[in-house]
């Protein structure tokens, strides 16, 4: 395998020009999240909002520009397939992560149901949203995806027969996505995160659909189709530096896993990628004043909150959706292609994968970076944890980290863009204006992440 060439004058520019805006922007702000009473701290930005985000706005419509001079397709490749083998985990590994992945379902079934009731000392609300949702999702794509190795609901689905029927075409994605918002929506609206039998309860439901939905249709299928927590982390998977082929583990850059065609192969795959980058913001957004705002109206005049919170989401999807899939509309229209948009829907939709990891990472860091000593010592002993558990004090410097990974993962989706539209086109001038479109989606999806980041969290209202 080829060396990385040493970076051009114009590459330092371009790095130098990025970041330092994106270093001012990361000492602007401190970050929140929500998840009822495991969370919650205040967030703060030093600028006016308006600048912060129009800043963040600038930084990726000014890398847009800047990856646009990379014009030598031999250079855009070398960067796109360079990589190393690693050694193989071995088999012994992946038995040790099956066993852990068990003994976890174990214990969070066990200590939901009959642990303490208090949520920052049961291990089941510890190990879901800090080990589980905060950490082992972070390592998805900052490292790789282990989950197929871990995955217990998957190794129980195994153990039983199944009737193997072919699993419908038409449905594709799309039990993935209403999975996923469903999962989301439940997070938001009942009280997950504060009370662990509530929580048993949602768990065993979801054994008991992987293992029905194996039962039917067999294992690969449900897990690689309709299983919305392995498509979520295999999403991520993608975005992370190692990853599992034929021949073993192999090291790549960040992100060179979405540049690889053929892993979106129709719009239902189109809606889950916009799903994943949707159910994040949408997490963080009612959490905040201007949603409680929004929604007060149709609460006083007595539309039940719960129906509030699911046809915002509902309306929120359907827009991020929509605004995507004009813009990839409006690429075929700016690069004169016979191309239809629904290819350029899907061809381009993995680079909005780092856009969600990026925003995971600054939803979530400083929750799971306060809890982890907690989870710790709570896993010590589940079931009769002491009554006084640790929690770190997380340093201002943390919310800087999630404001730089939420701008970190556009830079990286403009490049992964930029990439993409050279393996389209022959024409570079061509590659290039296909790219307007989803640049303009990507300048949008970052000021509304900057803007959910920048604003004091808190738990959603009127529940």
């Amino acid at each position: 395998m080829r060396r990385l060439p040493r970076p051009t004058r114009l590459a330092r520019r371009a790095v130098t020009a990025v970041l330092a805006p994106l270093a001012a922007l990361a000492a602007a702000g401190r970050v929140a999240a929500h998840a009822g009473g495991i969370r919650g701290a205040a967030a703060s930005v030093t600028v006016p909002t308006w600048l912060f985000l129009a800043t963040g706005g600038a930084v990726v419509g000014a890398s847009f520009l800047l990856a646009s001079a990379v014009t030598d397709r031999a250079y855009i490749r070398r960067i796109d397939t360079w990589g190393r083998t690693l050694p193989d985990a071995g088999r012994a590994a992946r038995l040790l992560a099956r066993a852990a992945g068990l003994l976890a379902l174990a214990v969070t079934v066990a200590a939901g149901l009959f642990g303490p009731p208090a949520p920052g000392r049961n291990a089941a609300v510890l190990v879901v949203w800090i080990g589980w949702w905060g950490l082992f999702v972070l390592s998805a794509y900052l490292v790789g995806n282990g989950w197929p190795a871990v995955d217990p609901f998957r190794t129980v689905a195994r153990a039983v027969p199944s009737l193997d029927r072919e699993y419908p075409d038409r449905l594709g994605s799309w039990p993935a996505v209403a999975g996923l918002l469903t999962l989301v929506y439940l997070e938001v609206v009942t009280p997950l995160a504060d009370d662990p039998r509530l929580l048993a309860g949602v768990v065993l439901a979801y054994l008991g659909l992987s293992v029905a939905g194996s039962a039917v249709f067999g294992v690969d299928d449900w897990f690689g189709n309709a299983d919305p927590v392995s498509r979520l982390l295999a999403a991520y998977g993608r975005v992370a530096p190692v990853t599992r082929t034929d021949d073993g583990l192999r090291l790549r850059l960040p992100g060179m896993g979405l540049t690889d065609a053929g892993r979106v192969e129709g719009r239902d795959d189109v809606g889950f990628v916009v799903a994943v980058v949707f159910v994040t913001t949408y997490d963080g957004f009612v959490g905040t004043a201007l949603w409680a705002d929004l929604a007060r109206p149709f609460v006083d005049i007595g539309v039940p909150p719960l129906l509030v919170y699911l046809l915002a989401m509902v309306a929120g999807y359907g827009l991020f959706l929509a605004l995507y899939l004009a813009s990839a509309s409006a690429a075929r229209r700016t690069a004169d292609t016979y191309l239809a948009p629904g290819e350029l829907a899907r061809r381009f939709a993995p680079s909005l994968l780092a856009i969600a990891a990026g925003y995971h990472l600054a939803h979530n860091l400083g929750t799971a970076l306060a809890l982890a000593p907690s989870l710790a010592v709570v896993l010590a002993s589940p079931l009769s944890p002491p009554a006084e558990v640790p929690v770190l004090l997380v340093p201002d410097w943390v919310g800087g980290v999630g404001v730089a990974a939420v701008l970190g993962g556009h830079l990286l989706a403009v490049w992964v863009a930029h990439s993409t539209a050279y393996g389209l086109f022959p024409d570079r001038l061509q590659a290039i204006r296909s790219q307007y479109g989803v640049t303009v989606a990507m300048v949008a999806y970052t000021m509304a992440s900057l803007w959910v980041v920048s604003r004091p969290g808190g738990v959603p209202p009127f529940l």
